[in-house]
């Protein structure tokens, strides 16, 4: 694996923490290719995150965890996914949901705590099944067609899930549903039993590997304390930005490939490899401002995230729409540029190009989607007041 020059990294245990994420994701880029082409799970990746000690770099440190920044995470995240795009965004999922946890105190208080105490003892890990067929994605405001019914001194639930992440190996999760009683729609904690099924329909043409699957709720039990009340503090989304690290990743790799490529190849028609050329030196140029753009943009989001207030964080969302809308779009540009440099080999099933072409193209699927953060700057933009300066009056 590549190793980093990275600017990014302020200090000794930041650049610790990145040579150990590094490690990770060496070997899991061993398995990328089978797991991709198989549409499996790569239950043994998540077994070395959990033996590592990943799931639990959010977890407050109370609990037994290593209460990483956002900042942090965003690091080890686009790490991961140098090696390997699938297992990347699926432990995503989990470590920033714990980190929107810990700061939004959207849970009880008793309820995370014994979460954040089985993640760190047993490896636990959690999700949030919300999309549906017929409402679309969550962002969008939809309500569910799942619904709560209260019974036996908690609640039924019955529905089905789709795009839900992580399902092959969770024992619990959250689904959203409609509590037709009270006229909401409301969070709830529910454990795997044998009124919970999935329905293996995720067969795509990117992230073949996050077991994005159904998931079928037949009069699922939740308990009465197993109801998440509240969205508690609005943290502005900030733990979203797991998404663009993954697809900065992957565009990385592609990028480095691209490179290792351009210093080694030599046809018989040239004196030297083909980096010498002045098209291709264009090309690489082209991909490096892209990357360089993009990550300045991600890691400025998740630095000002952190350091800001709590009343504050949720007027940061234009940037961290910014952050995800230029990651994935120039990550989609880097790999197109990669696979111009590398030419036709690049179309190989055998070629890691191949894949990270299909993976970056899925991160336009995720939120918040292109429109919806465009719109947030078209309206933080209309919402400037342009008033005179000091100068004009005078």
């Amino acid at each position: 694996m590549t190793k980093w020059n990275d600017p990014y990294i302020r200090n000794r245990e930041e650049e610790a923490r990145a040579a150990w994420a590094e490690q990770l994701a060496t070997r899991f880029a061993e398995r990328a290719e089978r797991h991709d082409r198989e549409g499996s799970f790569p239950f043994e990746n998540f077994a070395e995150l959990r033996q590592a000690g990943y799931l639990k770099i959010t977890v407050p440190k109370q609990y037994g965890g290593d209460e990483l920044s956002l900042y942090d995470l965003v690091q080890l995240q686009e790490r991961l996914a140098y090696g390997d795009g699938s297992t990347a965004l699926a432990v995503g999922w989990h470590v920033g949901q714990t980190l929107h946890f810990r700061m939004s105190g959207k849970w009880p208080q008793p309820l995370f705590a014994d979460l954040c105490r089985s993640i760190v003892r047993n490896g636990t890990m959690i999700n949030t099944f919300a999309s549906e067929a017929a409402s679309g994605s969550p962002s969008r405001g939809g309500r569910p067609e799942t619904t709560a019914v209260r019974a036996d001194g908690g609640w039924r639930i019955t529905g089905r899930k789709t795009f839900s992440t992580l399902s092959p190996i969770l024992d619990r999760f959250v689904v959203t549903a409609y509590v037709p009683e009270d006229d909401v729609v409301s969070e709830f904690l529910v454990k795997r039993t044998d009124r919970v099924s999935i329905v293996e329909t995720w067969d795509t043409l990117g992230m073949r590997a996050t077991g994005s699957h159904d998931v079928v709720l037949d009069g699922a039990y939740a308990g009465a304390d197993d109801r998440i009340p509240g969205k508690g503090i609005d943290d502005g989304g900030g733990w979203l930005l797991h998404i663009p690290a993954c697809y900065i990743g992957i565009a990385r790799a592609a990028r480095d490939f691209a490179l290792r490529f351009a210093r080694s190849y030599r046809p018989n028609t040239l004196s030297e490899p083909i980096s010498s050329l002045p098209t291709v030196r264009q090309t690489i140029g082209e991909m490096e401002a892209e990357l360089r753009t993009a990550r300045a943009l991600l890691y400025e989001a998740a630095e000002r995230w952190d350091r800001e207030t709590e009343e504050r964080r949720p007027s940061l969302r234009p940037e961290l729409g910014l952050a995800k809308y230029a990651a994935v779009n120039n990550a989609i540009r880097i790999v197109d540029l990669a696979m111009r440099i590398v030419g036709g080999t690049s179309l190989s099933r055998r070629s890691p190009l191949e894949r990270y072409y299909r993976d970056v193209r899925a991160g336009l699927h995720n939120p918040p989607m292109d429109n919806v953060a465009l719109q947030m700057l078209a309206d933080a933009a209309l919402r400037e007041q342009n008033e005179p300066s000091s100068s004009a009056e005078r």
